[in-house]
């Protein structure tokens, strides 16, 4: 069966300090895909975020690139298999340099957010498996 996969193409200020910013959050870079102006993380099989130059990224949009630390262009949501697994991951975030965001208990559902080095919004949610309807 064919997987449909999604690539996130994100500005980024720094492709150096994105490389070793999500690297320290345990995902791992296609260095096929990676150069000097391009960070191609590997966040799962399916789901790949590319961490562009601003210059590199200009090339792609007539428009203007958002400031994404004043100004929200995306909100990035990623699932996680336990609330620890979602604490596990903001805190490690933010010991690499992001800013902690909101956290979100509903019981059935919790999750925790944190901005990045360019400050994109990145949540990070479980749901308990026994609520979820297939």
């Amino acid at each position: 069966m064919y997987q449909q996969m999604i690539f996130v193409n994100l500005a980024v200020n720094d492709v150096d300090s994105s490389k070793k910013f999500f690297t320290e959050l345990g995902y791992t870079l296609n260095p096929q895909f990676s150069s000097d102006d391009c960070a191609c993380v590997v966040i799962s099989e399916t789901i790949v975020a590319m961490m562009l130059s601003k210059k590199h990224y200009q090339q792609f949009t007539e428009k203007q690139i958002a400031d994404s630390k004043t100004t929200s262009e995306t909100l990035l949501c990623l699932s996680a298999e336990s609330r620890e697994k979602v604490d596990e991951l903001v805190d490690k975030a933010v010991a690499a340099g992001a800013t902690a965001g909101k956290t979100q208990d509903y019981g059935m559902m919790y999750g925790r957010a944190f901005d990045d080095l360019d400050g994109h919004t990145w949540e990070i949610m479980w749901m308990d498996p026994s609520e979820v309807q297939g």
